[in-house]
């Protein structure tokens, strides 16, 4: 497993700047967009993976992980 699956990754619509957005919180928000929702999520994978390898390159921990807390069940409870 990489390091990248601790974190949730969101893409999400803008209705303010009419594109998707992708984010992982705690680790990047707003970090990319673009009109092709999939285009996006594989942005976003790779600039995970670029954040990850800076936090290691300069000997910082990383945040604390956000996938596996459920996320999805919890959101859906929130629609």
């Amino acid at each position: 497993m990489k390091e990248s699956a601790l974190y949730a990754k969101i893409v999400e619509w803008s209705e303010e700047d009419q594109c998707f957005v992708g984010s992982a919180p705690g680790l990047v928000y707003g970090g990319c967009h673009g009109d092709d929702e999939k285009e996006v999520f594989d942005q976003l994978c790779q600039i995970v993976d670029d954040i990850i390898d800076l936090y290691h390159k300069e000997g910082k921990p990383l945040p604390p992980p956000t996938a596996g807390r459920d996320l999805a069940n919890s959101l859906q409870q929130i629609a």
